[in-house]
């Protein structure tokens, strides 16, 4: 495809629904020169994205679990030359605001299409995505074909044909206890700041996956209990996944797709993700963690910006 011609005039913000939507960046005078903190709202759920830039090539960023955008906050600059760049909160989390009607990744994805068609982005839009959002990117790709130029994946297992979620699941205790109704939430709830930390702990290799002012902003909207629930209810329809999975993978991607991820995790990640697009390629990152873009900032923009062309 060729690239986006021109960008659509900046569609007007609504009122916030979230507070404390800009807690992490209010102050970050350079970061606010260059983007904004946007809502719109699609299907009863107000849309929180922030963007920036006005190149021609738009760049959508999606996140996953126990993220928001703010995962992409330290990259999103490096990203602007020739680009729009939009990092989306997934429904029902971050500061998006409102209960979706699912959190099957299909589902998902057609929040992000209409929002992207509101913005006027109907074709040649990149994809970034990390965990969760990987399955949603992919979902979006297998729906709406046309509005995704290539997909740039990292460390998720995208179920379907291939791969089920009871193959992996045994890999991390958080896959069980996600997926545990009401328990998760109640165990949870008022000590959100224990289990991220806990969750944000130095890994084996002593990479800090999150630094303390991540660390807050992931407390900050892990606290709102809307958000708590969505992100457990992101592995609770792990097997719907499955289902729309196999049926997409009738029609296999012939858009570029490219999967960054741990070395322990590659053998699972790109075979499945094969099954999704015949084509795709992969490659692992050593001595880094699961939070790649947090542990690992400047390899990840290089491999965006290699995969990727910058108009």
């Amino acid at each position: 495809m060729s690239a986006h011609s021109g960008v659509p005039a900046p569609v007007e913000s609504e009122e916030p629904r979230s507070p404390c939507y800009d807690a992490a960046t209010e102050e970050d005078v350079e970061f606010n020169k260059e983007f904004r903190h946007c809502f719109t709202t699609v299907d009863d759920v107000q849309m929180h994205y922030v963007v920036g830039g006005e190149g021609s090539q738009v760049m959508v960023l999606l996140h996953g679990w126990p993220h928001s955008w703010y995962v992409y906050r330290d990259i999103m600059p490096s990203l602007l030359p020739g680009r729009t760049v939009i990092a989306i909160d997934l429904p029902g989390m971050g500061d998006s605001t409102g209960d979706p009607s699912s959190m099957a990744r299909a589902v998902l994805a057609g929040y992000v299409h209409q929002l992207l068609n509101h913005l006027g982005y109907r074709e040649n839009v990149q994809v970034v995505a990390h965990d969760f959002g990987v399955g949603v990117a992919y979902a979006l790709a297998a729906q709406y074909r046309e509005q995704v130029a290539g997909l740039f994946l990292m460390d998720f297992p995208l179920v379907g044909k291939r791969l089920k979620f009871a193959d992996f699941a045994p890999l991390s205790w958080h896959f069980s206890f996600n997926q545990q109704y009401p328990l998760a939430e109640e165990m949870v709830r008022g000590r959100v700041e224990t289990f991220m930390s806990f969750l944000f702990a130095p890994s084996e290799t002593g990479e800090i996956p999150a630094s303390d002012a991540e660390l807050a902003e992931y407390v900050r909207v892990f606290s709102r209990p809307q958000v708590l629930h969505a992100g457990f209810e992101l592995y609770r329809t792990w097997g719907q996944d499955e289902i729309d999975n196999t049926e997409f993978q009738d029609s296999p991607l012939t858009i570029p797709v490219r999967m960054l991820t741990t070395v322990g995790f590659a053998p699972i990640t790109l075979p499945a993700l094969q099954d999704a697009a015949p084509q795709a390629i992969g490659s692992a990152v050593p001595d880094v963690g699961h939070h790649l873009v947090h542990e690992a900032p400047d390899h990840v923009l290089a491999e965006i910006n290699a995969f990727f062309s910058i108009p």
